[in-house]
């Protein structure tokens, strides 16, 4: 129903998203050799090999040696670069460049990488509970942007975001309308329609992983749910001079507020 296009929220403690431009660059990447690059036997062997397999990793089942790229463990991650076709990776990447860069200013750079990870190893292993005799392989970053959007959530609320509803009407939403509802959405579906090509529980995992590392990982001091506006680190106050006697202002005391956007 919402298609995220642009959110209003500037950047506070690093001048570029470094780590969510270097994720988008290697999920492209890597599509692009196993897949628009590839023929479709690669493709196939890059799936297999890479992709997260519950029965494989549950020891249900057994992988030729042949098709054993990296060690079962590393496909809690390897998988989360891989993806089936154009669609699929675009609005992936398209979540992730909506609302990667405000988390990764909120957590910093290295502890949004491990955000990213840890989320996207919560979405395999909850994929895995769900399904643990499953052999076909899980891919897509899902897991992981997941965790990205739960973060999201708790840290802007209240920020607008443009989004595309029902492929046609672009209009600016206090970001907990969409999110809410998609986040919402991936709980349902878990419970309807857990048999589906789509692996809600990876999402699920996603969302519990993100909510709960963003709290833990964020950087010190900054707020859940924009209770306060922080100044970027880049404006400077300039002190002002002595203030004449005549403008000293009343000195009743104010009490602090807390602005919202």
């Amino acid at each position: 129903m919402f298609i995220p296009l642009h959110d209003a929220n500037a950047l506070k403690y690093i001048k570029v998203q470094y780590v969510t431009i270097g994720l988008i660059v290697a999920n492209v990447a890597v599509w692009l050799v196993t897949g628009l690059a590839s023929t479709q036997a690669f493709s196939d062997a890059a799936v297999v090999g890479l992709g997260y397999i519950p029965a494989v990793v549950f020891d249900f089942a057994d992988l030729e040696p042949g098709l054993v790229l990296v060690p079962e463990d590393a496909t809690y991650i390897t998988y989360a670069f891989l993806h089936g076709d154009f669609m699929h990776l675009a609005s992936n990447m398209l979540f992730l460049w909506v609302f990667g860069d405000n988390v990764e200013d909120a957590l910093g750079h290295f502890r949004f990488l491990v955000f990213y990870l840890l989320c996207a190893a919560a979405g395999a292993l909850v994929h895995g509970l769900v399904q643990p005799d499953s052999e076909a392989p899980l891919i897509g970053a899902s897991g992981a942007i997941s965790g990205v959007v739960a973060a999201y959530f708790l840290l802007h609320p209240k920020v607008r975001v443009w989004v595309l509803v029902f492929f046609r009407i672009p209009l600016p939403l206090p970001a907990v309308i969409p999110l809410a509802f998609w986040i919402a959405q991936q709980f349902y579906m878990l419970l309807a329609d857990g048999d589906s090509g789509v692996s809600w529980g990876a999402h699920v995992g996603g969302i519990l992983a993100g909510a709960v590392l963003v709290l833990v990982l964020r950087r010190r001091g900054v707020p859940l749910f924009d209770r306060t506006i922080v100044t970027p680190k880049a404006v400077r106050h300039v002190e002002a001079g002595p203030v004449p006697a005549e403008a000293v202002p009343d000195p009743t005391p104010v009490p602090p507020r807390h602005w919202g956007r």
